[in-house]
């Protein structure tokens, strides 16, 4: 509950921050709204750059609990500062709060991950990355939903604050109840230079190569999410002549995808860190991000003669020349359904492989590392949309292209680690 609250307050604020920037921008500032709405979520990363390898040594340090406890208590007085911000109207203000719940975010997650291993047993350990990243994605679909509605409504400054601030203490509440996790190396001395300690995490992880290989397994999967979902508006509006419900739609879908792919996981698994589900993951990935783009393709042309349509419109069977009915928008849907499923099947391994081969005394610094690697990523798969739209190709030609580049990541994984392979064909097979 403590990281489902933490994650839903990260995506209401950003939201409703990107809403009042997207639409009423003039309230705020004077400048372009199309390159603040492209630059905040950029502002939200920058921690993870910056303070990931402190947060790991801090979380291998003292006692876990203990930080996360503290870091709750922060994020009250950031929604404090924040409150300020939206009724100031102060874009500084709510930047500075964006940056500051970032920051919140990346002291958090070393914690959040290395604090598993400590309180499960190994075959638990798949279990227990299901349900956090079920509840993550949840968290995001939710934050989002309700972050971009709090942010149209009237007094939209008071409502904001009021559910920014509420969540914040329930969270630091349910933080009370997190049982103590003892410090892995309470005689580690802190380095507070983040390059030269990012560069000695990354060096470690570097000389555990299966390690590595999982941690550039799971950056490629943020990089893969991130593209996605960084289009479904567009996606949504240019593609599917859809309203903000039709995103929502999308968004919904792919959350609870990812979150029953998640819990899924531990059944599947029975009862060890199955690598054999991240190939059945990644092929499924592929396999429907494939299907999406000829399902748009022919939703495209369908809908381009009529008027934006929202989601009840779009969900209605729709009739052909010859007057038959024509499910395409449900194979869409199932489509991006069966990539979040998918995506639960590929990343929850990969976290519950990394926590069980790091070393216990640099569990945290592991995930920290890991952290940086995504945010590096998600930052790449940006500049890679923005080369492929400079290419002359649309929305669902970027899908194609990333999905087909999911199948080299697939084959590069198998050469350069044969156990993933090897697990998938013995789990196919039923045995033991």
């Amino acid at each position: 509950m403590t990281q489902f609250l933490g994650a839903f307050n990260d995506n209401l604020f950003k939201t409703a921050l990107i809403t009042l920037v997207a639409f009423h921008a003039a309230s705020l500032t004077a400048m372009d709204s199309a390159m603040l709405v492209t630059v905040l979520p950029g502002v939200f990363i920058l921690p993870y750059f910056l303070f990931s390898a402190t947060a790991g040594q801090l979380a291998d340090k003292f006692e876990k609990s203990r930080i996360i406890r503290i870091v709750k208590i922060c994020e009250i007085g950031i929604m404090l500062f924040a409150s300020a911000g939206f009724f100031l109207h102060n874009i500084w203000l709510l930047t500075a709060a964006l940056f500051m719940m970032g920051m919140h975010s990346t002291l958090f997650g070393p914690v959040k991950y290395a604090y598993l291993p400590q309180h499960l047993t190994e075959h638990e350990l798949v279990g227990g990355n299901g349900m956090v990243e079920m509840g993550t994605f949840v968290a995001i679909l939710l934050g989002q939903v309700l972050g971009a509605w709090l942010a149209i409504q009237h007094p939209h400054e008071l409502i904001t604050s009021i559910a920014i601030l509420a969540i914040a203490v329930l969270g630091y509440w349910h933080s009370r109840n997190v049982p103590d996790s003892p410090a892995q190396e309470p005689l580690l001395k802190i380095n507070w230079n983040p390059i030269t300690e990012t560069y000695r995490s990354i060096q470690f992880i570097w000389h555990h190569q299966v390690v590595w290989l999982a941690i550039i397994a799971i950056s490629w999967f943020w990089f893969y999410g991130a593209t996605l979902l960084a289009q479904f508006p567009n996606f949504a509006k240019h593609i599917l002549h859809g309203d903000e419900s039709v995103f929502i739609l999308m968004l919904t879908t792919f959350s609870l995808g990812i979150g029953a792919g998640s819990l899924l996981c531990e059944k599947l698994s029975r009862g060890k860190v199955e690598l054999g589900l991240v190939m059945f993951g990644g092929i499924g990935i592929s396999l429907f991000s494939i299907d999406l783009y000829f399902a748009s393709i022919h939703l495209h042309q369908y809908w381009a003669q009529q008027e934006v349509i929202s989601y009840l419109s779009f969900l209605k069977p729709h009739l052909d020349m010859h007057g038959v009915a024509l499910y395409s928008h449900w194979r869409l849907v199932a489509d991006i359904m069966l990539i979040g499923l998918f995506g639960g099947f590929y990343i929850v391994p990969l976290y519950a492989f990394v926590q069980s081969r790091a070393e216990k005394s640099h569990q945290s610094r592991v995930i920290a590392a890991t952290n940086i690697l995504n945010a590096l990523f998600m930052v790449v798969s940006a500049g890679f949309s923005i080369w492929i739209f400079k290419q002359g190709l649309s929305i669902p030609e970027l899908f194609l292209s990333t999905a087909l580049l999911n199948i080299v990541v697939m084959m590069y994984l198998c050469l350069r680690q044969p156990a993933y392979y090897k697990t998938f064909l013995h789990w196919i097979s039923g045995k033991p």
